[in-house]
């Protein structure tokens, strides 16, 4: 099976049983982002998706805001979105956003941790659209199947 940094290559992988494969040489090659790829590997991991899920679901954690988990430059950002949302009109066949699923139980919440694609995200509101193709990791086996409780019928 080859790799292609595509929507479409993700949906083969994981057609074949090898989501966790895809998203592993995505993170290494074009996704650029290393440690991203060693973290995952520390423990074992629930990966779900790709699946097309509103974007209203979830917020970025990258970007110029001073609230944002990881901040970057206003100018880089702007550049950034600016090309991803040419390179969307162009060809829609994007990868898809990775987020991490935590469900915290002192508040009763979900959590969506947007880990990567946050440019991607913003792009995509950006023109308007309301949904995204996503995969999904999930640590804890509790909080797996809590999320195919709320979550599973976009996966079916």
């Amino acid at each position: 099976m080859e790799y292609n940094r595509t929507l479409s290559s993700a949906m083969a992988f994981a057609r074949a049983g090898k989501l966790e494969e895809w998203i592993h040489l995505y993170l290494l090659s074009d996704g650029n982002n290393v440690p991203f790829s060693e973290g995952l590997k520390l423990f074992p991991r629930h990966y779900l998706g790709p699946a097309e899920m509103p974007l209203s679901l979830f917020q970025r954690a990258c970007g110029p805001e001073e609230h944002m988990k990881w901040r970057v430059h206003p100018g880089h950002f702007e550049e950034k979105v600016a090309r991803l949302m040419q390179a969307i009109k162009a060809d829609p066949d994007m990868p898809p956003l990775i987020i991490n699923y935590r469900f915290h139980e002192e508040t009763g919440l979900p959590e969506f941790e947007l880990n990567d694609g946050n440019g991607r995200y913003e792009a995509y509101t950006r023109l308007g659209r309301t949904h995204a193709p996503v995969i999904f990791w999930i640590t804890e086996d509790a909080e797996y199947q809590r999320f195919l409780q709320e979550y599973g019928s976009y996966f079916a």
